[in-house]
């Protein structure tokens, strides 16, 4: 997988750089062209003259040193590169991409690169654990970097724990297998519904539900990351899409939904409908705000348009996944609910579960498809769930049965 591609390894201040050295030699012999950055702290470590020589490339170390005066050099290798591999990634330089700092030659590529990025961490085991550490790793995840992580074992500050650099042999199998990964819905156009929806009674108050698009989110960045054209459909939530293979709607009420959904649908291979849309909305709205009375205030309800049903309905290629959040007879219900919309696949929720379901950001679901197996995927981060889904649909998609 890593034949003929462009790579640029950072290299960073920490005793395993000298690991580096290794990953570029084994790099080089799957036949790929890797031009390795070096950061200041790195050069106390390891000498560019080494990279040098295991790369047949220059190395770079200084964001003012031009080589070519035609070109500017960290743009120049930012539009190179296939993609990137930060090994060792320090907590120092984590931190930096966190924040999108740009103040040397490893740090200004990365903010001008649209390639691929793997991050391969190498810390003391506490550092590793700090929750700043942490937070950065987690919001570079979100953004669509890829971490491998550290391995286990004794550390050169004489610590025994997580936080080795892993074995450049085992980087380079995840970063292949990742490749790999990532052309599985290449081909594919994929629509999403996130979030909950919002039905107004007055110009203060509306009804709406827990729901905080964060699975359906997960789904959207999951499936760009594997290369599909992704277009999520949205209520209000407080979160972001960055990956550029995401284009997003947003929407207000399940009408607004409805007819995003319907417009769209033709157009998708798959369809999946995350988003927890009202089943009522207020009969009668008010365009001023409703005054407190005395005595009760009664809100007569009419049906929503039911999307799932519509779509079921109007399906002809689409594989069309649907999502049900419940509290009891979780799979029957939910079998129930495959059915009678005429879903290829459902996702059943049990919103009622400890760490599962609306506002948390993590999972547990069952998945069940149109020939009624069923797969349990154990409590996870949904971005796991998320991923663990989508394979799931792309082997019912290849299947030939019936």
């Amino acid at each position: 997988m890593l034949k003929n591609k462009r790579i640029i390894l950072g290299v960073t201040g920490g005793i395993a750089a000298y690991k580096a050295c290794d990953l570029t030699s084994k790099l080089t012999q799957q036949g790929a062209d890797v031009k390795v950055i070096m950061t200041e702290s790195a050069t106390q470590f390891v000498s560019p003259l080494t990279f040098q020589a295991l790369s047949r490339n220059p190395v770079y170390t200084d964001t003012f040193d031009e080589k070519d005066p035609q070109k500017i050099a960290h743009i120049d290798l930012a539009d190179w590169a296939d993609l990137v591999i930060i090994a060792p990634a320090t907590a120092n330089i984590i931190s930096k991409i966190a924040l999108g700092v740009g103040d040397d030659m490893l740090t200004t590529t990365l903010l001008a690169t649209q390639a691929a990025i793997y991050i391969a961490p190498a810390m003391n085991v506490h550092m590793y654990a700090h929750p700043a550490v942490i937070t950065n790793m987690k919001l570079l995840e979100r953004w669509g970097y890829h971490f491998i992580e550290p391995g286990a074992g004794y550390l050169a500050c004489g610590y025994v724990g997580k936080g080795r650099l892993e074995e450049p042999k085992t980087i380079i199998q995840a970063i292949a297998n990742h490749q790999a990964e990532s052309l599985v819905l290449a081909q594919k156009k994929i629509l999403i519904s996130a979030g909950p929806t919002r039905e107004e009674i007055d110009p203060v108050r509306f009804f709406t539900n827990r729901s905080s698009g964060k699975m359906g989110f997960a789904l959207a960045q999951a499936a760009a990351q594997m290369g599909a054209q992704v277009t999520l459909v949205t209520g209000i939530v407080h979160l972001e899409t960055t990956h550029p293979n995401i284009t997003r709607i947003d929407v207000t009420t399940a009408e607004d939904m409805y007819q995003a959904m319907v417009k769209a649908f033709p157009d998708h291979d798959v369809v999946i409908k995350a988003a927890a849309v009202a089943d009522y909305r207020p009969k009668q709205t008010f365009k001023d705000k409703m005054k407190k009375q005395s005595g009760e205030w009664h809100i007569e309800m009419e049906r929503t348009k039911d999307i799932l049903q519509a779509l079921g309905e109007q399906k002809q290629r689409q594989f069309l996944v649907g999502f049900a959040a419940e509290t009891n007879n979780h799979l029957e219900n939910g079998r129930k609910k495959l059915n009678n919309k005429h879903l290829d696949a459902i996702v059943i929720n049990n919103v009622g579960a400890e760490d599962a379901g609306f506002e948390v950001d993590t999972n547990t679901v069952t998945y069940l498809n149109k020939y009624n197996e069923t797969t349990e995927l154990d409590n996870a981060t949904k971005d796991k769930i998320a991923q663990h889904i989508l394979k799931l649909v792309m082997r019912d998609m290849g299947d030939d049965k019936g």
